[in-house]
């Protein structure tokens, strides 16, 4: 496979906003698929403060070369002043499975004819 798979995070405190946030990228093509984990507790220092919230943590899953789109996008769709944006590798899979992310994140013109 020529492509790398990536899970990239971010959280929100909203869980409305964790469910747009999924169905924006997938419908952009971002990401193949999207996780959103039940409340999480968070616990944090913000602006000289010990913070606690409950969040929604967003996992998209896709191509590393989906990255540079999909980072610029969600720091437009986020209300955060810095949200999370982790990316964490995907070292190994089934190779069906990570053909698909391929595949779905790809625009109707980049698939392989």
């Amino acid at each position: 496979m020529d492509h790398e798979i990536v899970i990239a995070q971010t959280t929100s405190d909203d869980e409305e906003l964790a469910k747009t946030l999924a169905r924006g990228a997938v419908e952009s093509k971002l990401a193949a698929g999207v996780h959103i984990d039940a409340p999480i507790s968070a616990f944090y220092w913000w602006q000289g403060k010990d913070e606690a919230a409950q969040e929604w943590r967003i996992s998209y899953i896709t191509s590393s070369d989906r990255l540079p789109a999909l980072e610029p996008w969600l720091h437009e769709q986020h209300p955060y002043d810095v949200p999370q944006w982790v990316t964490l590798p995907v070292t190994g899979g089934s190779d069906a499975y990570l053909s698909w992310v391929v595949d779905e994140t790809r625009l109707q013109e980049e698939r392989a004819v």
